[in-house]
């Protein structure tokens, strides 16, 4: 008889042991468990519990800035997008300009930035002459200070203005008072954390041909993209900022766009070698109204862009408006 065969109907005994461990024993079957599990009364803390020390270990956020449904479908929100140059701390002051018009924006809603503004007035010791909070402006004997909502959600734009035009020493005075009180620890409330962004972008397709209806007026469109593409876009070899045309309302940007990077990701599995290249495209601003104004992308070489290669790049884009 073969001496293999005989310990046959030990390494069977030895199975049927085993098996039975795995329900009891060593090697506990866990499928098993979810298939019998039963849901349980949810666990309730005291009524007298400190309710400071308990806090959602891993909350999750309410969904905010979803697309309006079309044809019954919604879409998901746009990822916000993070510029490398951009410090996430909300209280930043910034600079903006468009032509002879100057202004700032600051990290802050202007619900918060009105009671620094009524400060910084007093501490020049302006006389007011008309103050109207729910309009945002404030008059004083020198200049017209006024504060509005700024095109990215949870910021405010600030100027100070006398017969409409930019009084340079008065905005560079605004500007070291924010910074000051975005860095002092009695300003917390200028480093409250940023409220949910609401995109504001709404996305036409016409023919093969995308845009994007932007409810700004153009110029301060133009000058808010203009600062947001010069931080995002740096990117060597994926995407760059290379021209700024003001009086054209336009950018002129080096892309990799999605069809070149999925092509190059092809090549890339078949040869080792990526392969890439980025594409000259233009972002041309065109204003449709006071308030509203249209963003295409066209390719800037004889090849045109794809359909899908125009809204990629319009999605990431207006999402730095968010």
């Amino acid at each position: 008889m073969n001496s293999a065969l005989k310990w046959m109907p030990l390494v069977a005994v030895i199975a049927l042991a085993t098996a039975g461990c795995a329900r009891d024993g060593f090697y506990h079957d866990r499928n098993l468990d979810y298939g019998e599990a039963e849901e349980s009364a949810p666990l309730v803390l005291p009524d007298g519990r400190d309710a400071e020390r308990y806090r959602d270990a891993m909350p999750v956020p309410e969904v905010s800035g979803t697309r309006p449904a079309e044809d019954g479908v919604v879409e998901a929100p746009l990822p916000q997008a993070l510029s490398p140059g951009r410090s996430m701390d909300r209280g930043y002051v910034e600079r903006r300009a468009v032509g002879d018009e100057r202004w700032l924006v600051v990290g802050a809603e202007p619900a918060t930035v009105w009671p620094e503004l009524e400060r910084f007035v007093r501490s020049r010791g302006l006389t007011v002459t008309a103050s109207d909070s729910h309009r945002g402006i404030l008059e004083t004997d020198q200049a017209r200070l006024s504060v509005r909502p700024a095109l990215r959600s949870g910021d405010s734009e600030i100027r100070c203005e006398q017969g409409g035009t930019t009084q340079a020493a008065c905005l560079t005075a605004l500007e070291r008072h924010f910074e000051g009180v975005s860095a002092s620890s009695s300003a917390a409330s200028l480093a409250a954390q940023r409220p949910d962004a609401q995109n504001p972008a709404r996305f036409e397709q016409r023919g093969d041909d995308w845009q994007v209806i932007l409810p700004f007026a153009a110029d301060r469109l133009w000058a808010e993209l203009s600062h947001q593409l010069e931080l995002d876009f740096a990117v060597e070899g994926r995407r760059e900022l290379l021209e700024r045309d003001p009086a054209a309302r336009s950018f002129l940007v080096g892309y990799l766009t999605q069809s070149e990077r999925e092509r190059g990701l092809l090549q890339s599995l078949a040869t080792l070698n990526l392969g890439e290249s980025t594409r000259q495209v233009r972002l041309v601003l065109e204003a449709r109204g006071p308030e509203e104004t249209v963003l295409k992308a066209q390719g800037a070489g004889e090849e045109a862009l794809s359909t899908e290669d125009q809204r990629e790049l319009l999605e990431r884009v207006a999402g730095l408006l968010r």
